[in-house]
């Protein structure tokens, strides 16, 4: 029977797997330069660049995630409600007090980040502090520590490195093929041009499964936790109900972030869907609206 703790091991499993698919993607890039260029050289570069990334993606993908949020710390004069909630939800989950972060943003969001329990943060817009009573606030918060709690944001938060920079070097391989200097070998290099093509479309595919990776699973369990967490399945249901009718996207809204929020960032438009769905892990909030209620 699956438990908090097999799900915190799955967890841990899917960040070292995440982390190998990267070395692994990142040396066949390296391989596939040295190769048009013929310089050896090239794919040790990019070895021990898929390693330096690997550790950052660990140890610091907390602070880029936070940065590309616009997140800056919250003082407890000014947010003293968000303080105490998560503050008494630490307390009940028996989770050391994560550092807290608000996002200047009229959108009402949230979501967690960090590595482990002892370095985690909790972020929410000004727009969710606006909106929400206290019941749904606690809600919410309870679900951002559920993730805390299985380990959920390791892998999520990792995703977010790993995957921007496999964007960016898939970038670079496709400009070096189409326009930089290649070995004298027309039959090689029409060969790698065509390569640099599928490249080309296959980087943001693969992103995208990359983010996918991240099962759906892991909001409903979250969901149900932080129900338990708050014995109050009603308070998650009303603030995703108020999340559900917002439709303006966040003003910092990024793809490479998008899966950590606890609803779309891009806003409820047909537009916004169809990018949100394309790169959220996230299920439909009705759907987790009518499990909660049902609890």
């Amino acid at each position: 029977m699956a438990t908090l703790y097999t799900q915190q091991t799955k967890n841990v499993e899917k960040t070292w797997l995440l982390m190998s698919g990267f070395l692994i993607i990142v040396i066949g890039l390296g391989f596939f330069i040295s190769q048009l260029y013929g310089n050896p050289n090239i794919l040790y570069i990019f070895v021990v660049f898929s390693i330096v990334m690997n550790i950052i993606g660990y140890w610091y993908s907390d602070k880029i995630a936070l940065a590309i949020a616009g997140a800056h710390p919250a003082t407890r004069e000014q947010y003293f409600d968000l303080y105490t909630t998560v503050e008494n939800l630490s307390i009940t989950a028996g989770l050391p007090i994560p550092k807290i972060y608000v996002i200047e943003d009229s959108a009402p969001n949230a979501f967690a980040t960090g590595r482990d329990k002892d370095h985690s943060v909790v972020a929410a817009t000004t727009g969710l502090l606006a909106i929400m009573n206290k019941q749904e606030l606690e809600g919410v918060m309870a679900h951002e520590m559920s993730h805390i709690g299985n380990r959920d944001m390791l892998v999520s938060t990792v995703a977010v490195v790993l995957v921007g920079f496999i964007s960016i070097i898939s970038d670079m391989i496709i400009r070096m093929t189409l326009f930089g200097n290649r070995r004298d070998d027309r039959e090689g290099n029409m060969l790698f041009m065509i390569l640099g093509v599928v490249l080309a479309i296959l980087a943001p595919i693969m992103a995208t499964l990359i983010q996918l990776a991240i099962s759906r699973k892991r909001e409903y369990l979250a969901d149900a936790s932080g129900a338990l967490l708050t014995r109050y399945p009603e308070g998650l249901a009303s603030a995703l109900e108020k999340l559900e009718k917002y439709s303006a996207p966040m003003n910092h809204q990024s793809t490479a972030i998008a899966h950590l929020y606890i609803s779309n960032p891009f806003g409820a438009g047909d537009k916004a869907k169809k990018i949100g769905n394309l790169f959220s892990t996230h299920p439909p909030l009705e759907d987790r609206i009518k499990i909660l209620r049902e609890m």
